[in-house]
């Protein structure tokens, strides 16, 4: 079993103190095209220096938490394992690029043979939830100060002044560039499978706490860290997810890495109709669940990732198949009123509506609505072999809705809800279709 040592705390304590650094989709689309061994190593040495500095935040964060939360086995399991993923990640060899090769690097780096990144924009979503301010790849200044929340005032170059730059194609590689970056992709899969089941531990540790202080909710402050927590591991994972796609994966011309160029949002969508629907029959044995109506352009295309998209939609239409069925009952599948999910793209969003007629909610529970473990299923514990964020487990742990929020919200889009009770509920999906909003990392 994982021991942090003193030692090790020192240096969580001293990474911690530095800001993290925030990076947008239109970004790392455009460092991504047709990556290069070069390209591939100045990526790795970012996420070596940049992964640690988040990881510590959220150790530090864990061992700092109130009401006691810190005390919960299964909160302190994840707080080894992020303990553990940063040590290895500070305690990897760099790489030592032979003279004439470090010449080349330095040399891009000093002319600049590729553009800056595009400037990113502020996320919306830091403004809602008091975020601190970050340093951006845009690099406005050469060196920015560290916001008070944060600590200690440490400073950091911007990101696109240090290493995300291209360096020039005509370049022979020597094989020690290759091994570097594959041994550091396996560094990183093995890190990210080893946080796989963090957010049922951690619902595991929350539900615990509740039953052993006998409390039916959790505070705001609570909520507020779980914000927190699950968005720096949405983009924890969406970095290391991308890293690894581009060094493993066979190049494809609508993809960079995990990230597709051309998201096809009517087939994401029917996908995932298609899959709430099986989950709703398989549940409630049923032969044919409520219809679902897709109103949406069949070539209506964005840079997105699908995999974010798709979580968001079939959790929100899971929801509205299953207030369908209990409103309406499971024995005459005739009655049953269509799910109507209506896709619009405008100049700045593409906006998804699903409007149901599940019988709606009641107004004084519509902030519950938002809250991590409420849920109007049967309360039991979390099944912790549940190995992924998306799948169907997680509808009765009361994390759909709060966690398709921060998927929305990571890339500067946004989820909003409207119920009329007695009746229905519809359910806005607003997706930043410009690309262009950083991180929101708090």
């Amino acid at each position: 079993m994982f021991r942090i040592s003193a030692g090790l705390w020192d240096k969580i304590h001293h990474f911690a103190a530095f800001p993290q650094t925030g990076v947008s989709l239109q970004q790392m689309v455009q460092f991504g095209q047709n990556p290069s061994p070069g390209t591939l190593l100045l990526a790795s040495k970012f996420l070596s220096e940049e992964l640690p500095v988040r990881l510590a935040h959220r150790v530090k964060e864990l061992d700092e938490l109130p009401h006691k939360l810190s005390d919960m086995p299964s909160i302190n399991k994840v707080k080894e394992w992020y303990a553990q993923s940063f040590e290895e990640l500070i305690t990897f060899p760099p790489y030592s690029a032979p003279p004439d090769l470090q010449n080349i690097l330095n040399e891009s780096l000093r002319k600049n043979h590729a553009p800056f990144l595009p400037e990113t924009t502020p996320n919306t979503a830091m403004f809602r939830h008091n975020m601190q301010k970050a340093p951006t790849m845009n690099g406005a200044n050469d060196a920015v100060p560290l916001e008070k929340s944060n600590g200690k005032g440490k400073l950091r170059v911007p990101v696109e002044k240090r290493y995300y730059v291209n360096p020039p194609s005509a370049i022979h590689y020597p094989p020690s560039v290759y091994e570097y970056n594959d041994k550091f992709t396996k560094l990183i899969q093995n890190i990210k499978r080893r946080h796989d089941p963090t957010v049922t531990t951690l619902a595991q540790g929350i539900l615990d706490w509740k039953r052993s202080r006998n409390v039916s909710s959790i505070g705001t402050d609570v909520q507020s860290w779980l914000d927190r927590f699950y968005m720096s591991r949405i983009g924890i994972r969406f970095l290391i997810g991308q890293h690894i796609a581009l060094n493993t994966l066979h190049s494809h011309e609508d993809y960079v890495g995990i990230i597709c160029t051309r998201s096809n949002v009517h087939d994401i969508a029917q996908e995932a109709i298609d899959n709430a629907r099986f989950v709703c029959e398989e549940h409630y044995a049923m032969f044919r669940g409520p219809p679902v109506e897709l109103v949406c352009p069949r070539d209506l295309t964005f840079p997105y990732v699908p995999g974010h998209l798709s979580h968001i939609l079939f959790e929100l239409l899971k929801n509205s198949l299953r207030a369908i069925v209990e409103q309406y009952g499971a024995s005459d599948e005739s009655r049953l009123p269509p799910i109507k999910v209506v896709v619009v793209e405008g100049k700045e969003d593409i906006t998804i509506k699903i409007s149901d007629e599940g019988g709606g909610i009641p107004r004084s529970a519509i902030p519950l609505i938002w809250t991590y473990m409420y849920t109007t299923m049967d309360s039991r514990a979390a099944d912790t072999d549940f190995q992924s964020d998306f799948k169907a487990p997680m509808a009765g742990f009361g994390y759909g809705l709060p966690l398709s929020r921060l998927y929305a919200r990571y890339f500067g889009g946004d989820l909003r809800l409207i119920s009329m009770e007695g009746y229905g509920t519809d359910v806005y999906i607003h997706l930043n279709r410009l690309s262009s909003s950083r991180e929101p990392l708090l």
